[in-house]
């Protein structure tokens, strides 16, 4: 089988780190898009894959260019969520498939997983309430980050009707913790999810991007991983 050509949107520290992991994963990189380029995209190397780690601004557009073109698309950059219903139905009549996801790390996608279950088991109990800490780098822009909303959005989509705190904190150069938490008069439930580095993130996206990859429709890692 053929590699998947794969081309990078934004060469910052996950497009670089995406590259490194590459050729373990059976891809290969046809090109990079960033500042130097990016308003080019009749330059724009063929690929069959773009993963996507630019800006949340340039998003959709790179998103309708790429599509429109025939390219697959991994995304995932956050912050532009406010558009993904209208850009959703605008590719729906084009054959190509996207993967959006607010983190491609397994870890993050199984413990989304078990905050949903445990949202769901608790739902007709009201005396337990719900509540999500994240912390990042101060670098990472959106807060909450694209990770918290998702684990909201599952907890909620199980069944769990209450209010959900999220609360978030932007200091030095934590790579991501998240912690889900259910509180009653008599005791507290807590799971953590830490990633110590970005490589479990870049591994993800790769295995996005094979598996899309020929796929037609709009999908989510738990989707790419069966769960």
């Amino acid at each position: 089988m053929s590699a998947v050509r794969v081309l990078l949107m934004g060469y910052g520290r996950m497009g670089r780190l995406v590259e490194s992991l590459a050729p373990e994963a059976g891809v290969e990189i046809a090109g990079r898009v960033d500042i130097d380029n990016a308003d080019r995209p009749a330059d724009w190397p063929a690929a069959d894959v773009a993963i996507d780690f630019s800006i949340a601004t340039a998003v959709p557009e790179n998103a309708r260019r790429l599509a429109a073109r025939g390219t697959h698309l991994v995304i995932g950059t956050t912050g532009w969520q406010d558009q993904e219903e209208a850009l959703r139905r605008e590719l729906a009549a084009l054959p190509v498939g996207v993967v959006f996801a607010p983190n491609f790390a397994l870890g993050v996608n199984l413990f989304v997983a078990l905050a949903a279950r445990g949202a769901e088991l608790l739902a007709d109990r009201p005396e337990f309430g719900a509540w999500i800490h994240e912390l990042h780098h101060r670098a990472k822009r959106d807060a909450p980050s694209g990770t918290a909303i998702a684990i909201r959005d599952a907890m909620q989509h199980a069944g769990y009707g209450l209010s959900i705190d999220v609360a978030s904190t932007r200091v030095g150069s934590i790579p991501g913790t998240h912690t889900v938490g259910f509180d009653s008069p008599s005791e507290t439930i807590t799971l953590t999810h830490t990633a110590r580095d970005r490589t479990g993130f870049a591994r993800g996206a790769l295995e996005a991007a094979r598996w899309v990859n020929g796929r037609r429709g709009w999908f989510s890692m738990r989707d790419v991983l069966g769960l």
